[in-house]
């Protein structure tokens, strides 16, 4: 079977898009997955996801919980896992 033959048939997926907000100038907009960065820590609060706002620049970083994550990671965001030094 060649290349072309597997593929054949199969669409072309849109970008997942995530909506999100600023907290500083009240913007509302949407990310796309490689504007998102997602850190997973051993406690909800060290568990968030951030993104710089695209009308204010500022640095945004909001409180992840279970099912952001599983959205976020779902949706082909980059995580990081934080890791304790303990």
């Amino acid at each position: 079977m060649t290349v072309a033959a597997a593929f054949a048939g199969m669409k072309r997926v849109a970008p997942v898009m995530f909506k999100a907000g600023c907290p500083d100038c009240r913007g509302r907009f949407e990310l796309a997955a490689g504007a998102l960065r997602l850190a997973i820590g051993a406690s909800s609060r060290t568990t968030f996801y951030s993104f710089t706002c695209p009308d204010c620049g500022t640095a945004v970083r909001k409180p992840a919980g279970e099912r952001i994550v599983e959205l976020l990671t779902g949706g082909g965001v980059r995580t990081l896992r934080l890791h304790s030094t303990v």
